[in-house]
């Protein structure tokens, strides 16, 4: 059982992405399948019901600023720690993460893949972070990153992002 809940794109967020992106581009909808045309993704993570990509599911891949976002429900100012990049989603509606799966594990959570555990404040600045390596438990690996994350008292959510690329993978808000 996972301590945290990790929170996909919001509804509202994902309903703008899929008209234009973050960056001011129009999403691109395809079709994803398994021999990568025109893009590799399955088994990648849809931010929009955090589980994998399966084949001839319709998705786009889209540019998405979580912090600014955030920011602008909260009033935070993350001024250069606001960062946009490529997140795959659901082409069209979809039902969201299913509680079982969040309430089982983390996703992108597959034993020794690399992932930054990114601290933020109130005012959306970068305060910390570390690496992680998932373990082979890797919703222990997670809950013990996000125990000790959530420990400092000025930490108000947490960017889980992908070693290799960068990518948002998903995020953690203070209980």
């Amino acid at each position: 059982m996972t301590t945290c809940t990790p929170l996909p794109i919001p509804p509202t967020a994902l309903k703008e992405l899929r008209g234009t992106d973050d960056a001011g581009r129009p999403a691109e909808p395809y079709t994803a399948r398994a021999d990568g045309v025109p893009l590799d993704c399955v088994g990648s993570l849809l931010r929009c019901c955090l589980r994998d990509i399966r084949a001839g599911e319709r998705v786009a891949l889209v540019s998405y600023a979580p912090l600014r976002r955030w920011a602008a429900t909260t009033g935070a100012r993350p001024g250069a720690y606001e960062e946009t990049g490529p997140v795959f989603i659901h082409a069209e509606d979809c039902a969201g993460p299913e509680a079982t799966a969040t309430a089982e594990g983390y996703p992108a959570g597959r034993p020794g893949g690399l992932r930054t555990v990114r601290r933020y404040d109130a005012d959306g600045h970068i305060i910390g972070g570390r690496l992680l390596e998932i373990p082979e438990d890797a919703a222990a690996g997670f809950d013990a990153a996000f125990d000790e994350a959530f420990a400092e008292p000025e930490v108000a959510l947490v960017h889980v992002r992908a070693v290799e690329y960068g990518c948002f993978l998903f995020e953690v808000r203070r209980a």
